[in-house]
């Protein structure tokens, strides 16, 4: 039986236990209320223009003050092109992050089926309603919202009908499982014939159909368009050597597709979109905005891009592409 001497020093114990619980728990909220966040990124695959989204929306943040290792802390997932790291990734970051950034359609469409609590933005998607991720791009409605890289397709294809005037075919290729890609595509086929000229389009299934499929393309046409497809884009240097090959100019959807392999474009820097994205979350961090007040956004910064090494190599100047009025 214990003493009173030993009840006392028990009991006494039990107090300092309990206030050291106290004392822990007010220093841990505390430590969640001293600015620092947690972000999440779960980016699809790895090319320039998803990695350049996800740079500019970490350089966006650290703008505003929030420094990876000070007070931000990312968790930074990348599925590598393969659908079945989508979903344990996404498990991964649910719950555990302020905000979580999604890099492409199917990496949005993993955690939006994950967590419907977790406050998510997306990038580099090109219709959030098509692709089932909000209600309406004016009212998302739930816990996603983003930024949407449509770019201008008819500014585009007006472009790559300037740059080969006299054009009777033009090719068209990209991934029909890329459901963005499939949008692209019918309204380039749509601006193409519209114009009057005939349309040749190819699709592949992955990397590795890319270069017998537009060797094959390319010797039938003269011009060549490509949406912002991430099959096609990560493979942007392979597409440069074949356009080269057959003197073949090549207007793409984004900024670093032709940085890496086309001629021209106007179109979407990649990452300025992410920056946009970032002030997005801004938002969600600093105002306690929600995603479902938050208007899905277009790019805010087109911009006419020339790889002037591959229209010296074309023959064509440089100086000689501009917009079409």
């Amino acid at each position: 039986m214990a003493t009173k001497n030993q009840l006392k020093k028990m009991a006494l114990g039990g107090i300092a236990l309990l206030s050291g619980m106290v004392l822990a728990a007010c220093g841990s909220a505390e430590s969640s209320e001293d600015g620092s966040i947690n972000v999440g990124v779960l980016q699809f695959m790895e090319h320039e223009s998803l990695t350049s989204a996800r740079e500019g929306f970490l350089a966006e943040l650290e703008d505003a003050g929030y420094v990876d290792g000070e007070n931000l802390t990312v968790d930074y997932q990348n599925a590598q092109g393969d659908q079945a790291n989508l979903q344990s990734m996404s498990q991964q970051l649910a719950g555990e992050n302020d905000v979580i950034l999604s890099i492409a359609t199917p990496a949005a469409q993993s955690l939006a089926n994950e967590t419907k609590e977790d406050p998510i933005l997306f990038t580099a998607v090109t219709d959030a309603e098509d692709a089932g991720l909000v209600e309406s791009n004016e009212s998302p409605g739930g816990n996603v919202t983003g930024t949407s890289d449509m770019v201008p397709i008819e500014e585009q294809i007006a472009l790559l009908l300037s740059l080969v005037p006299d054009a009777e075919k033009i090719g068209l290729i990209y991934n029909a499982g890329e459901p963005n890609s499939e949008i692209q595509a019918n309204l380039a086929i749509e601006a193409l014939e519209a114009s009057g000229v005939t349309v040749e389009a190819l699709t592949v299934s992955s990397t590795n159909d890319v270069q017998q499929v537009l060797t094959t393309l390319a010797q039938d046409v003269d011009g060549l368009y490509i949406p912002t497809d991430n099959t096609l884009a990560s493979t942007a240097a392979t597409v440069g050597k074949i356009a080269m090959e057959y003197q073949l100019p090549v207007v793409a959807g984004s900024a670093e597709q032709v940085e890496a392999g086309g001629l021209a474009t106007y179109g979407i820097n990649y990452e300025d979109l992410g920056r946009q994205t970032a002030k997005m979350a801004l938002q969600i961090i600093e105002e306690n905005k929600k995603p479902e007040n938050i208007s899905v956004e277009t790019s805010d910064s087109l911009e006419l891009v020339i790889n002037e090494e591959m229209a010296e190599a074309l023959g064509i100047d440089p100086d000689d592409i501009v917009l079409p009025e």
